[in-house]
């Protein structure tokens, strides 16, 4: 952890606290840096933060559900509407809708759960180096420029590759099998259990769909590509601490129609599974035939 990350941690953390408008309605804002469009990560942790303050607190997020349905615009605040959907014995219920300009730009469905004993299992996490023996992403971006150094050194989520990243194998024509990077907060977080979640929502959409470019060797920001999630579902299955190591270990089985399947798995340092992803985003590869 370095001071200018504990800075961006810190920033991300603001940029989760939203403003309460109305008993159910919240606002959040866009880093002033942003690019031309929203981060889906961030329009979906903004959206749990908003369907989280309106759940009891001995309730716990197990599952959202999302669809990205317009590009946000960075430059103006985005209004999250929550329906109180349900509030049953032992799972509460939220449905949340993001807007900007009079228009929906997003959708998310939230599940919350009061804690309860049953039976339990997990699958086993891959055999992969330690997170401190790999390179951070400021040496893996060096041989893109100094000015991608200095923006992987202001993001608020560290990242140590374990594969070749695909800027990198993109030159080789692609390369298939799982993509993982270990990740965890660039600093250290408050105790609150529901932004850990929301932290973890946010940094789920960095590189999951770095899987789907690996297999065709393309990269966003070195061949004419187009791409954008399209829809998002999270299980949260165990707590964790998300300024914690957990390694991010996804795979694309499937593109087609200009769209690729990525699916995902999170894993705490001890090997326990803590969160399975699942997203469809759009993949267009403008004026060059991807490999295959």
């Amino acid at each position: 952890m370095t001071e200018s990350g504990q800075v961006s941690l810190d920033r991300l953390v603001a940029l989760l606290d939203l403003e309460k408008i109305e008993e159910n309605i919240f606002r959040g804002v866009s880093p002033p840096d942003s690019p031309v469009r929203v981060f889906g990560g961030q329009v979906a942790g903004q959206a749990l933060v908003a369907a989280g303050r309106t759940v009891p607190a001995e309730r716990h997020v197990h599952s959202l559900h999302a669809y990205f349905i317009r590009g946000g615009d960075p430059s103006v605040p985005i209004v999250y509407q929550v329906d109180r959907a349900r509030d049953g014995r032992s799972f509460t219920t939220r449905r949340v809708v993001a807007v900007q300009h009079g228009k929906v730009i997003f959708t998310l469905a939230a599940s919350f759960q009061k804690r309860e004993e049953g039976v339990s299992h997990t699958t086993s996490m891959p055999d992969v180096p330690d997170p401190e023996t790999l390179p951070t992403l400021p040496e893996r971006m060096a041989q893109l420029g100094d000015d991608m150094v200095d923006y992987a050194r202001k993001r608020p989520i560290d990242l140590r590759y374990v594969n070749d990243p695909p800027w990198v194998t993109r030159s080789t024509g692609g390369r298939s099998g799982a993509n993982q990077v270990w990740m965890r907060g660039n600093g250290v977080l408050p105790d609150d259990e529901l932004l850990h979640v929301c932290v973890l929502t946010y940094a789920s959409d960095i590189t999951l769909l770095d899987s789907l470019l690996a297999r065709h060797g393309v990269y966003w920001d070195t061949d004419n590509v187009r791409g954008a999630s399209l829809d998002h579902a999270l299980w949260f299955h165990r707590p964790f601490r998300a300024d914690e190591w957990f390694l991010y270990d996804t795979e694309s089985p499937t593109a087609s129609g200009a769209r690729g399947l990525a699916t995902g798995k999170f894993f705490a340092r001890d090997g326990t599974l803590i969160a399975t992803v699942v997203q469809e985003g759009l993949l267009r590869v403008i004026g060059t035939e991807a490999g295959t």
